[in-house]
């Protein structure tokens, strides 16, 4: 996290050019790689060329993920970390992916991003995109990984991903954020147990955000029951020991701490009380990731983070072709008689999909 600013000679990232490493002296302005994004969203095979040629260049960005429960704060909290990224003596290339909902009509990002983050503009150093989630359950546009790689090839060090705020669902920031933060805002109370069981194994950094309201102590506690009930101390290195009075886990590090090696360690996930709109804490949770980003390089997790990751989307890619071609061959005909009959109860949907891919690779190729 507290690494140098990626600038190669042939690489500098400026304000109103970004040079991208495909040919020599070529470039891409803010504009060209917003209009290549577009394209990404849109499924332009060119610019799946455009991404093939680019995909070798990355591998070096820092992806954080940034997601929670509605009205949390996290766009606040968003750019308040994009400043103090760029605050920083050595300050790293930032950029800022927020998925939105869709509008029903448009299928574009409602919210967009000079809402919310339009102090951040002024700042050359970061570059932030709005993008619709167009449906994809676990609030994420099924583009995201594409810009992650988009953004990484042309130079940005951090890439911080902030999400749909729809609950549980957000699990899906995960396969592919190396360091996943999940915001929670005082008073969640019952929902916290009820509900944020599945979100919360993802965390590797919690944070409390409008910690100056009431109830935040009630909601670190329940955070904490519901982190131990999720995941179990002696499996996951959680301590499950949080000092409600004084507000601080026990035996959880200190922002000082980083002189001491993780390499063998589990990682415990801390929880951190902030105020973004007041800028307080913030710190805080610089520190934690800066003392993940350690843990990841040091114990090898970030590296079998990275192959689960390549190894999901891979795998998530593949099904998406298979399932296109799989339509494509068999008859719309066939098909509506297999629906009709799952429908009637005839059939049970597993049967009419055995059905169908008995007929896909059994069948001759047209």
């Amino acid at each position: 996290m507290s690494q140098p600013s990626r600038e190669p000679p042939d690489l500098p990232v400026t304000g109103d050019a970004t040079k991208v490493r495909r040919q020599p002296g070529t470039t891409l302005t803010r504009r060209e790689l917003a209009r290549l994004i577009t394209r990404i969203e849109n499924g332009d095979r060119r610019a799946q060329q455009e991404l093939d040629k680019l995909y070798r260049h990355g591998g070096h960005a820092r992806v954080i993920g940034v997601t929670g429960s509605p009205g949390s704060g996290k766009s606040t909290l968003v750019a308040e970390l994009g400043r103090a990224l760029r605050a920083r003596p050595e300050p790293p290339q930032v950029g800022i992916i927020a998925v939105d909902p869709s509008s029903p009509f448009s299928g574009g990002a409602i919210l967009g991003d000079r809402i919310r983050m339009r102090d951040l503009f002024g700042d050359p150093g970061i570059f932030i995109r709005s993008m619709a989630s167009r449906g994809a359950l676990g609030g994420l546009a099924a583009a995201t990984a594409d810009v992650v790689a988009v953004l990484d090839a042309c130079g940005f060090d951090i890439i911080i991903i902030e999400t749909v705020g729809a609950g549980q669902l957000e699990v899906d920031v995960a396969s592919i954020a190396q360091t996943v933060i999940v915001v929670e805002a005082p008073g969640a109370g019952d929902e916290v147990q009820a509900v944020k069981a599945g979100i919360l194994e993802i965390a590797d950094i919690v944070v409390v955000n409008k910690a100056d309201r009431e109830g935040v102590l009630q909601t670190v506690s329940a955070l904490r029951s519901a982190l131990d009930m999720a995941a179990p101390a002696e499996h996951t290195g959680h301590p499950g020991q949080y000092d409600v009075l004084t507000g601080q886990e026990v035996g959880a590090p200190r922002a000082g701490d980083r002189d001491v090696s993780l390499a063998g360690q589990e990682w415990r996930t801390p929880i951190l009380k902030v105020s973004a709109i007041h800028h307080e804490g913030i710190d805080d949770v610089m520190a934690a990731l800066d003392r993940h980003a350690r843990y990841l390089a040091e114990s090898g997790e970030g590296q079998r983070r990275t192959l689960h990751h390549l190894d999901a989307e891979i795998k998530s890619r593949l099904r998406e072709l298979l399932l296109q071609q799989a339509l494509h061959r068999i008859s719309g005909e066939r098909y509506q008689q297999l629906l009709a009959s799952v429908s009637k109860r005839d059939l049970h949907p597993g049967e009419a999909a055995l059905l169908l891919a008995d007929f896909l690779f059994n069948s001759p190729k047209p």
